[in-house]
């Protein structure tokens, strides 16, 4: 028996599926390749606009008048509190805001986390 003629059918009878399968699964394979070779985009806004946020909402927190509401300050404090956060998230600092109520504790960790953030170059105020 000649191998010649089965070897022809079988690449005739199985040459369209093939180029078929390629033909449907290269693009998608391509797609993610050069997915993975693209840099992955930063999560939230650049460093410097957060620095200059944290430093903005920072003064306002300590320009705040005397006769301000508690409602204004503690919107403030908050704000500050969640820029903190999103710093803290970008620089890799720990930090427990999430936790803590407010009061005296959540004072302190501010105090640690801007001095933890002061070391790894994002000075506040």
């Amino acid at each position: 028996m000649a191998t010649g003629p089965v070897a022809l059918y079988t690449v005739v009878a199985v040459a369209p599926s093939v180029l078929f399968w390629c033909a449907l699964k290269v693009p998608t394979v391509l797609r993610r390749w050069r997915r993975r070779r693209e840099p992955e985009a930063p999560a939230g806004p650049p460093i410097e606009k957060l620095a200059a946020d944290l430093r903005r909402v920072h003064r306002l927190l300590a320009e705040l008048p005397s006769g301000a509401s508690a409602v204004r300050r503690y919107g403030t404090r908050q704000a500050y509190d969640a820029l903190l956060v999103q710093a803290c998230r970008e620089v890799e600092v720990d930090h427990r805001l999430d936790e803590l109520p407010e009061g005296f504790d959540r004072g302190i960790e501010r105090l640690r986390v801007e001095e933890s953030l002061a070391e790894r170059g994002l000075s506040v105020s």
